[in-house]
């Protein structure tokens, strides 16, 4: 812009200003030197994620037909879902085959911990007070984060809604109000308050109830002869969470505080003892609080810190008595969890091309149980990490280095695993090969090299625990596509396709299998595993007339093989419950008022052991769910009425051995916005 149309431009601009104000027109001269009020800009740098993500936003997330996170996740390419039965069942994720202890899960940019089994059971957040999930493989490659997000293979992250507020509003509540098959009764409440100008407070809380009595057919050698009704999987449960949001001069804060309690069944695997008969009696009672804040601040142009804190305590206990199921032993076990978190996260962007970063985790975990000969363990994590990122032109490229430092300690001695130590690289590259105003082409790759320790419960469970079970070590290879492209005309509006294959190592793969109840396992090394895959997804938004349509389809090739011993039989084997093929779509229409949504879900055939022999072999599933929304719009309200119908064609199928899930079930849904 030339300085002469930039004089215009304010001369412009003033004459408008004085009008709209109705005072005396400003009389300028160009013979002097003016003096106009300084106009100050600030923002956040952001830096272009080099590894894509795979993420769900706003209304389409909350189309799906799904009660938790743990679903929304299923339509990502690349994700396997363990789920032990309906609503209340256990729900773990798997990433590329890489193991659920694998998987960062993170909320609000801090990581959910579990050093008891490394397990966070996504089924217990919720979707109605989430504005996004989004699923990394590899890693996150923002340059302002804890040494945690570089910690895992895969990472999924949740954020929580923000509030936002018009000139003239500072309040918003919304309640909804869902019931469904099962007995299943469902509320929610979200309230948010402008406390001024720059803080919010937001309160959530939710109630969940639910029989889960559903029917299901067992199946013997011939095929299915038996209907029996699911026993044993009601759920009782209430979460509730504030939040404070704090805008501040160039950064935020905000701080959390969660809980969560719940009593539930554990249905158990359907497997009959007696003619006609399947009990299962387990009881498990949870209790979880923490709190949580983080700090983000900018210090003049090239300096941003990242601090996080995060306290949290967990209680379970859980109860077998064989003389109500007979397919257990007696188990009243309390288990008492401490986690203490601090981290503290720098970012110096040395030019407008180069930035690097440093960031220092200290984590502390003590468990308490009253088992027998239990050794009281307690470990403390220091995680170190340092990563710098070059921009030049069209190529981006990140190189990051973590640190891990774990060290145990037991009440008993002769019981301790030891100390470990390790440093882990990442390196990271996209290059834009289009890069026109309306459609990107980029390609990408990344190579990483992880390391888990096993989990309390691997190492010191009374029993089964295992004091010398190898830590595993990971390394993953990926190479990819991504090409987008908008449009101003004709019914396509916009598209996204990308694909990557991936090749991934893992040693002394561990891997948790059920024994005689669900929640004690047995723990393995596989020794050496390949896995080889493709991931594909493409997304579409469409304008038909006065129909807005998406659509969303995705694709899974997995080959995970057990390559431990090679004069097994069963050397190359399938590990358990990987599917070869898996895929989705989801279809939306919105039309005035109403919304219509179809998703599906196929998971191809598997085994149930990495002994890929007949008896173990699992015959592919699909579901269908559909849904229906009419917004009302009223005076000073807005009322949203959803029916859905989940599992149309009734399918009958076990994402886990034995755990079957329910057939056609039904869900209303009544949302009052004010």
């Amino acid at each position: 812009m030339g300085k002469r149309t930039f004089v215009c431009l304010a001369f412009l601009c003033a004459g408008i200003n004085s009008m709209e104000a109705q005072e005396k027109p400003t009389i300028w001269r160009t013979d002097s030197v003016q003096h106009l009020q300084e106009v100050v800009v600030s923002a956040w740098k952001r830096s272009a994620s080099i590894i894509p993500v795979q993420q769900l936003t706003g209304e389409t997330l909350h189309r799906l037909s799904v009660h938790s996170v743990a679903d929304a996740l299923r339509y990502f390419s690349g994700v396997q879902i363990k789920d032990y039965g309906g609503i209340g069942g256990l729900k773990t994720v798997n990433v590329r085959s890489l193991g659920t202890n694998h998987t960062g899960v993170f909320y609000d940019g801090i990581e959910l911990g579990n050093a008891q089994n490394g397990v966070v059971d996504l089924g217990r957040f919720s979707l109605d007070n989430m504005e996004a999930v989004q699923l990394y493989n590899g890693q996150k490659t923002n340059m302002l984060q804890s040494a945690k997000d570089y910690s895992s293979a895969s990472a999924v992250y949740m954020q929580s809604r923000r509030p936002s507020f018009s000139p003239d509003n500072t309040d918003h509540l919304h309640i909804t109000m869902k019931a469904g098959s099962f007995d299943t009764f469902n509320s929610s409440m979200l309230w948010e308050h402008k406390l001024s100008d720059s803080t919010s407070l937001q309160a959530s809380a939710e109630y969940l109830s639910t029989s889960g009595r559903y029917k299901f057919h067992y199946a013997k050698k011939n095929g299915y002869d038996t209907t029996a009704v699911r026993q044993n999987g009601d759920v009782r449960a209430v979460r509730v969470e504030n939040t404070i949001f704090k805008s501040i001069k160039q950064g935020e804060w905000l701080a959390k505080l969660y809980f969560y309690n719940s009593e539930r069944g554990y249905p158990g695997a359907a497997v009959r003892e007696e003619p006609g008969k399947f009990r299962h009696q387990d009881r498990q009672w949870d209790s979880s609080v923490f709190a949580q804040g983080s700090f983000r601040q900018r210090y003049g142009h090239c300096y941003n810190l990242l601090v996080s804190a995060k306290a949290a305590y967990d209680y379970l206990h859980y109860l077998s008595d064989p003389r109500l199921d007979v397919t257990t032993m007696y188990t009243d076990n309390h288990y008492r969890q401490t986690e203490l978190y601090v981290s503290a996260a720098h970012r110096i962007d040395v030019t407008e091309s180069f930035t690097i970063s440093m960031a220092n985790d200290l984590q502390y975990n003590h468990l308490d149980a009253d088992l027998t000969d239990f050794v009281y363990p307690s470990r403390i994590i220091a995680l170190s990490s340092l990563a710098g990122n070059l921009h030049l032109g069209r190529f981006d490229a990140q190189l990051s280095l973590l640190h891990t430092y774990v060290s145990d300690h037991t009440e008993k001695t002769g019981g301790l695993a030891g100390k470990k130590s390790k440093t882990t690289p990442t390196v990271a590259f996209n290059y834009s090969l289009l890069t026109e105003h309306d459609r990107r082409l980029t390609c990408r790759a990344f190579f990483k090299r992880i390391f888990r320790l096993p989990t309390f419960n691997d190492l010191y469970y009374t029993f089964i625990g295992n004091k010398d079970l190898k830590p595993e070590y990971t390394t993953q290879y990926d190479i990819g596509l991504n090409y987008s492209c908008c449009l101003d005309q004709g019914w396509l509006r916009k598209v996204e396709f990308q694909a990557d294959g991936y090749y991934n190592k893992v040693e002394d793969k561990i891997v948790a299998m059920p024994t005689n109840n669900q929640f004690r396992w047995t723990m393995m090394n596989f020794g050496l595993c390949h896995i080889l895959g493709l991931d594909a997804s493409i997304k579409a938004d469409w304008l038909v007339g006065g129909m807005e349509l998406g659509t969303h389809a995705s694709y899974t090739y997995n080959r995970a093989a057990d390559h431990t011993d090679a004069a097994s039989t069963f050397y190359g084997g399938q590990l358990p419950y990987i599917p070869w093929h898996s895929a989705s779509a989801v279809v939306s229409v919105s039309w005035r008022h109403f919304t219509a949504n179809y998703s599906f879900l196929y998971t191809g055939e598997r085994y149930e052991s990495s002994a890929n022999i007949a008896e173990n072999y699992s015959k592919p599933w699909y579901t269908s769910d559909f849904s229906l929304s009419r917004t009302i719009p009223l005076k000073a309200v807005t009322l949203r009425a959803t029916a859905e119908v989940c599992n149309l064609f009734n399918q009958q199928y076990e994402v886990v051995q034995c755990y079957p899930m329910p057939g056609t079930n039904f869900k209303f849904k009544l949302k009052l916005i004010i």
